[in-house]
């Protein structure tokens, strides 16, 4: 019985480490995928045109700006003491107000970027889980071509991994 016992756990050590090596690895260009998906295509496009019109808008207080400026300095001798210091303090709330905007700007164009591209990154990262899990890998690697896109891996041997990206994109529907 003792020899029974000690060959079944002797074959388990051997079947469990056997399995261990055929686990499977993979790998995948996120960014490319990502870029070759028309919902980013389309965000993109909407981005541009977002970011279009708050250029626009910060171009029309630049204008203002410039022209009370020019029309400052072309009246800046006739006008009397109180006037000039309201017309001073006006272009320095108008320049005050378009490095505001700036600001503001800049944030609602990063919110929107979110808004717009979160949702195509977490759809790519749906079909990378779906064919990750049809195809039996234990853990797939982002990949920016053949190097590691995560900084934090001390070794990478891209030849070694499976590169599902080609299947990933067929799982999104995209055909190149």
């Amino acid at each position: 019985m003792k020899k029974f016992l000690k060959l079944t756990l002797t074959l388990m050590l051997v079947f469990s480490a056997s399995s261990l090596f055929a686990q499977k690895f993979g790998r995948v260009d996120l960014a490319a995928i990502v870029t070759a998906m028309p919902e980013y295509k389309e965000a993109e496009a909407n981005l541009q045109v977002y970011g279009k019109d708050l250029q626009d808008q910060l171009e029309q207080i630049q204008v203002e700006f410039n022209n009370r400026y020019l029309e400052y300095e072309k009246n800046v001798a006739t006008y009397s003491d109180s006037v000039r210091q309201l017309k001073e303090r006006e272009l320095t709330e108008l320049q005050q107000r378009f490095q505001d905007f700036q600001q503001v700007a800049q944030q609602d164009m990063q919110k929107k970027e979110a808004e717009l591209i979160n949702p195509v990154y977490t759809k790519a990262n749906d079909a990378v889980k779906a064919v990750s899990t049809r195809g039996g890998y234990i853990a797939v690697f982002n990949t920016a071509g053949d190097q590691p896109a995560s900084a934090g891996l001390a070794y990478f041997d891209a030849e070694a991994l499976t590169d599902i990206t080609a299947e990933v994109k067929k799982e999104l529907g995209i055909v190149e």
